[in-house]
């Protein structure tokens, strides 16, 4: 694919997909996984001006379903003689996990394929998918977004995340990303590594994002809202889009944190939380208990850290190693 600041006057190929300058194209693309052949749902919108190329991605989860909704709606409402660059949208990049499992993992191989990135072309299906979403749909990218949400058993507060790659040129370009959608928390991790998407493209000097919008798996308008602001505010920030904000647009200071503590279940059994998403906790806290149905007995749960909880488990049942909170901290802790 025609790759880096891309000039207007050449095409974006993609498969058996073509977007000449001045055009948008939507269809799919055929990922060969082995065993499996996945349809990749794709929008090219090709600018009528040079500029940056901007790659974005949803469906990476199944149960995720704003950031589904929202990109579908994007890639709809574009149109090429607005933009100063190119814009490549793939609202399902995970159809296995999206129409089928609709969970964390595939049900092709029970893989998580955002723990994976950036796969592996000989490996299994879910290996495979995410060796060619890294390299036909991000790899070339000037900026990367990854959409998220809270799933059907997660609740969460919207935030904005990237890694620190050590190479300051990189992280001030994604740093630059992350504050230009306009969400006001943006939480920063310490290192680039382990298999993210958005992790896996910053190593290779892409800036690259993961924006986290909705909950509990629900379709709702209002959500779906803010993260299109959020886009297209991105997009104008960013050069790509050439039109005004809206007159009533604000826009809250950001504020940036640091992952600080995450807490899984050590036992089977029934959870029970003593906290909110949102809410403060204090390194040591008794957060919430889980409880076997067999006998009644308690495991207190404790906060690993001293933070704010930004997306925690819903469910009532969890097995050990179920995620049941994580907690970020003030970046600076003086504001």
């Amino acid at each position: 694919m025609t790759t880096g600041k891309a000039a207007a006057d050449r095409a974006m190929v993609l498969g058996p997909l073509r977007a000449e300058a001045g055009s948008k194209v939507r269809g799919s693309v055929p990922a060969e996984l082995g065993t499996h052949t996945a349809d990749i749902p794709v929008t090219l919108v090709n600018g009528t001006h040079p500029g940056p190329r901007i790659v974005i991605t949803a469906g990476v989860h199944g149960g995720e379903f704003t950031g589904v909704d929202a990109a579908t709606r994007l890639g709809a409402l574009l149109e090429s003689d607005e933009i100063h660059g190119q814009i490549l949208i793939c609202p399902v990049a995970n159809p296995p996990a999206v129409y089928q499992g609709r969970l964390g993992v595939s049900p092709l191989d029970g893989v998580n394929i955002n723990r994976v990135f950036p796969g592996d072309p000989d490996g299994g299906p879910t290996e495979r998918l995410a060796a060619w979403l890294f390299a036909n749909v991000i790899t070339g990218a000037d900026a990367y977004v990854d959409l998220h949400s809270g799933g059907i058993d997660e609740t969460l507060r919207d935030f904005v995340g990237y890694r620190l790659t050590g190479d300051p040129q990189v992280d001030d370009r994604t740093a630059q990303l992350a504050h230009a959608i306009g969400f006001e928390h943006v939480i920063l991790g310490l290192n680039a590594e382990g298999g993210n998407s958005h992790a896996a493209a910053v190593r290779q000097g892409i800036p690259a994002i993961l924006v986290e919008t909705g909950q509990l798996g629900e379709r709702d308008p209002a959500a779906v809202r803010t993260l299109l602001d959020g886009l297209f505010r991105l997009l104008r920030r960013t050069g790509v889009l050439h039109t005004p904000p809206p007159a009533d647009e604000t826009v809250p200071p950001v504020r940036e944190w640091l992952w600080a503590g995450a807490v899984a279940a050590e036992v089977t059994g029934l959870w029970y939380p003593e906290f909110t998403s949102g809410d403060e906790v204090t390194s040591g806290q008794v957060i919430g208990r889980v409880i076997d149905p067999a006998d009644g007995q308690e495991h207190k749960v404790l906060a690993s850290a001293t933070g704010r909880v930004f997306y925690a488990m819903h469910g009532l049942t969890v097995a050990p190693g179920a995620e049941l909170v994580a907690i970020a901290a003030p970046r600076d802790p003086g504001r």
